[in-house]
């Protein structure tokens, strides 16, 4: 198994393809919920938004500790170390159930007095508190999900990522159908149905890619549970490595649901409406996600090699093809928004409502395709703590903009997303910053 990596562009396509494939899927998850949760009518809708964004929040912290054990794993790759690999991965399971019982109680004892005293309508407030102490259940799954990503990322085998993803995909279409409108034999469950369907659909993607590891003999590739043995050093050392991964993207995402709480103090609409944004963005951001793990993953390969007069070069050629696939979708998206907006099943003012909005969310996604690539740059160079710091001085500035335009100035729906644009445009000049100054050379491995 070749574990080091080329820089050229089909290596960067070789990576990258296959890992957008796999992000797509959980992307369709959502919509599909929303699309079957839009038949239930516009609070419906309203109400997803806010528990779709909550679930988010303890997703990214899995994507923290996904990117920086990925980081880890192909920093070992470069080195050519396969039972390292397996050590790194073994204990990352431990350290993911750790952080998905925490996410279990925190979303148990807080979050339903945070929920009722921000979001204005008590009707709202109860049904996604109702949801969301069914859907944090699935968290255990979902992390050690997320865990494969880590594996065959960097380890450079993200050709196998499809088959988790897409069972999942099939499993969440099919029992969503069933629990919320009580179809093929199943209890008509409604809203609640959803939270039920994406665990089951979650054990399922579980269940498939960890059976194609082991088919594929992976297991035995990188010694996995060689030893039962816990090293306190090797779960200290990726804590470390991910900790500032999970609070950079932990408050990144709580910060956007503080954005959706604004959103609903202006009404059902307005909030349905960027229940539908935040899908657009899911389903097109793929690409630039896709190209962002590629980003981490191949530069730390590089530099595992020592060959760090190559990474600036490469970080250039991946912002390139992230930005020429986003550059479609925006195209595709803004000649035909209509196409889009009417599988949310809300009528005709509803599309002309939106539309505005999604052409500011669109031209977003363009400032998004290389931003993600060089943030997950900095993650590659192993300076986790440069990424938080970015992350921090960006959400100051987002906060600051949402509030003044929401909640003092009150202007329109399609102002707020331009958020957007100070985000994207924030992160991107300090990470460009940071790489362009060489300093990323001194850090070692």
């Amino acid at each position: 198994m070749e574990l080091r990596l080329a820089t050229g562009y089909k290596q960067i396509l070789q990576l990258a393809l296959p890992i957008s494939l796999a992000l797509v899927v959980p992307q369709i998850n959502f919509i599909t919920n929303n699309i079957f949760l839009g038949g239930l009518g516009e609070q419906a809708l309203a109400s997803a938004a806010i528990t779709g964004v909550y679930y988010l929040i303890f997703a990214v912290i899995g994507s923290g500790l996904n990117n920086g054990l990925q980081s880890l794993i192909a920093r070992k790759a470069g080195e050519n170390q396969p039972k390292e690999i397996g050590r790194l991965f073994y204990h990352g399971v431990y350290v993911a159930l750790a952080i998905a019982l925490l996410g279990i109680l925190v979303s148990y004892i807080f979050a339903p007095v945070i929920l009722r005293a921000t979001i204005h309508n008590p009707v709202i407030a109860e049904e996604v508190i109702g949801f969301i102490r069914i859907r944090v259940w699935g968290l255990p799954l979902l992390y050690l999900y997320v865990m494969r990503n880590a594996l065959l990322v960097g380890t450079n085998q993200t050709r196998f990522l499809v088959w988790g993803t897409l069972s999942e995909a099939l499993a969440n279409i099919f029992f969503d159908y069933g629990l919320i409108y009580g179809k093929f034999g199943m209890p008509e469950i409604g809203f609640n149905g959803a939270a039920y369907a994406s665990i089951v659909a979650e054990g399922v993607g579980l269940l498939v890619i960890y059976a194609v590891i082991h088919a594929k003999g992976m297991h035995k590739a990188f010694s996995f549970f060689e030893s039962w043995k816990l090293e306190g050093e090797m779960i200290k050392m990726i804590v470390i490595k991910s900790s500032p991964l999970i609070l950079q993207f932990a408050l990144s995402i709580i910060t956007w649901e503080y954005f959706y709480i604004l959103i609903e103090h202006h009404g059902a609409r307005d909030l349905a409406v960027s229940n539908t944004m935040r899908n657009v963005f899911g389903i097109a951001g793929i690409f630039a996600w896709a190209f962002a793990a590629t980003s981490n993953t191949m530069i730390s390969n590089v530099i595992g090699q020592g060959k760090k007069d190559e990474v600036m070069p490469l970080i250039v050629r991946i912002s390139k093809v992230s930005f020429s696939f986003s550059l479609g979708i925006t195209i595709l998206f803004n000649l035909f928004p209509e196409v889009l907006l009417s599988l949310f099943g809300q009528g005709e003012d509803f599309i002309v409502y939106a539309t505005p909005v999604l052409r500011v969310v669109s031209s977003a996604l363009l400032l998004q395709s290389f931003s993600v690539v060089w943030l997950n740059a900095v993650t590659g160079t192993g300076n986790t703590a440069v990424n938080l710091m970015i992350e921090l001085v960006t959400l100051f500035l987002y906060t600051a903009y949402v509030y003044f335009v929401l909640e003092v100035w009150n202007l329109s729906l399609t102002w707020a997303w331009v958020s957007e644009w100070v985000y994207w445009i924030s992160m991107f000049s300090m990470a460009f910053v940071y790489m362009k100054s060489g300093k990323w050379k001194e850090k070692g491995s």
